[in-house]
């Protein structure tokens, strides 16, 4: 008898537990697909704003001239926490993988091509006490006697693995071609100046816009630019920029180089 109380009682006991667990189950599994409690806004920003730099970095989004309100925190966590420097050195390490397979000819013509801006050297710090564009509950447009007095004082620094991948150009032999939007005229000093002192030093030339590229596009101002080496003999293999207006057109290269940039857009 006393055996079978302590039988009766087990299994009472295993029923509870089991019934327990179901429910606890079935509240996990209510939680987690969102039936019981909808998604924070926070949850559903992050997952917009994923979407969002994806569509700009696959060229989907367009134009786009300032970030989404909702996604400055977003932007400012990708830039400063380390995945863009995770990204940037995957996409470097694929650059590099393809230099590997190059044969240069040994006349000196065989031409790569940086662009400078976000590309080899960084404006992070000129972006960041924007507060990535946020400014009065807006995002703030692009300004560029703001962005202009940034660069005048030449306080741009290396990204560090564009910067590792530009010294193993020089040291392969390729002919580096700096190739910027910046204006010869009032930027032009200053942005050789920060280019070296960040450790940017041998490349071929440092191309910047002239009065005569005034009010082109950057796709045709950097087209036009490399059909000229071209007709100088050069064989471009790379190209590297931040903006996609880097790398199409004309004479893009070989092979071209997209980097991130979720924080402006260049036409």
């Amino acid at each position: 008898m006393e055996q079978g109380y302590r039988f009766l009682v087990l299994f009472l006991l295993a029923m509870m537990f089991s019934r327990a667990m179901c429910i606890r189950h079935h509240k996990s599994t209510n939680n987690n697909n969102g039936s019981s409690s909808s998604p924070s806004s926070s949850s559903i920003n992050g997952s917009f704003c994923l979407s969002w730099r994806l569509g700009v970095e696959t060229n989907n989004v367009l134009p786009w001239p300032t970030v989404p309100t909702e996604c400055l925190q977003y932007v400012e966590n990708y830039m400063i926490h380390g995945q863009y420097e995770q990204d940037l050195d995957l996409i470097m390490e694929q650059a590099m993988s393809f230099v590997s397979t190059i044969t240069l000819a040994g006349d000196s013509k065989d031409a790569w091509i940086l662009d400078v801006d976000d590309t080899c050297i960084s404006n992070l710090f000129y972006y960041k006490s924007k507060k990535y564009g946020y400014v009065l509950l807006k995002c703030d447009p692009y300004d560029p006697s703001g962005f202009r007095a940034w660069a005048m004082k030449g306080w741009c620094t290396a990204i560090p693995s564009v910067l590792g991948m530009f010294n193993k150009l020089i040291d392969k032999g390729f002919k580096v071609i700096m190739l910027t939007g910046r204006d010869q005229e009032t930027l032009g000093q200053v942005t050789r100046d920060n280019l070296h002192n960040q450790g940017f030093i041998g490349y071929q030339r440092l191309v910047m816009r002239t009065a005569a590229n005034k009010g082109q596009s950057a796709v045709k101002y950097k087209s036009e630019v490399r059909k000229q080496l071209e007709d100088e003999g050069y064989r471009i293999w790379g190209n590297v920029g931040d903006q996609w207006s880097d790398l199409q057109g004309n004479s893009p290269g070989n092979r071209t180089f997209k980097l991130p940039n979720p924080m402006y857009f260049v036409p």
